[in-house]
């Protein structure tokens, strides 16, 4: 069996010239306090390159910013926004923290993972969707809340899952029927 390489992280990839690029602007100063906000900042640019930030992208910055490649692994797993899986192109996320857990988000994530037939953490096999599940979004008064992308959904009713899917599925242009 060979092993595939993930295609956003080939050598030939511009992001990493665009991610170096950014980097070496940054002008690190290895001893300067505040270079933990700047390695963040990078992270947050290298997923907007990349889509997530996989193993070969987290090297690529510890190396740039000279520290092991654990202090950039320890970053991205104590923040929630980062990723080191791929996301679909229409990320769907839903809010577990309390105030929406108790107006019945867990149902809406069970709808949204029937629609699409997809648990929560992954993507469609065409990569359009992609499900996950948060711990708090900060829109309580909007409970249950559902982000799809950048747009908030909030008040969210169980049963609303495939209405919501379909607006996204018009955006691709050929009518995808969900279950």
């Amino acid at each position: 069996m060979t092993e595939q390489k993930n295609p956003c992280c080939t050598g030939s990839n511009p992001g990493f010239t665009e991610l170096g690029a950014y980097i070496d602007a940054l002008k690190i100063d290895p001893n300067d306090p505040e270079r933990k906000e700047m390695l963040i900042m990078t992270l947050h640019k290298a997923q907007s390159i990349f889509g997530y930030l996989p193993a070969e992208v987290q090297q690529f910055v510890a190396k740039k910013f000279s520290i092991p490649h654990a202090a950039v692994s320890g970053v991205i797993s104590f923040y929630n926004y980062f990723t080191t899986t791929p996301k679909g192109k229409t990320n769907i996320s839903i809010c577990m923290g309390t105030a929406c857990y108790v107006n019945g988000s867990d149902k809406i994530l069970q709808d949204f993972e029937k629609a699409l037939g997809i648990k929560s953490g992954q993507v469609t096999a065409d990569g359009r969707f992609s499900i996950e599940s948060l711990r708090c979004v900060g829109a309580c008064g909007l409970a249950p809340v559902v982000l799809i992308n950048d747009h908030v959904y909030g008040k969210v009713k169980q049963g609303q899952a495939e209405k919501i899917i379909e607006e996204y599925l018009i955006e691709y242009g050929e009518p995808v029927e969900v279950e």
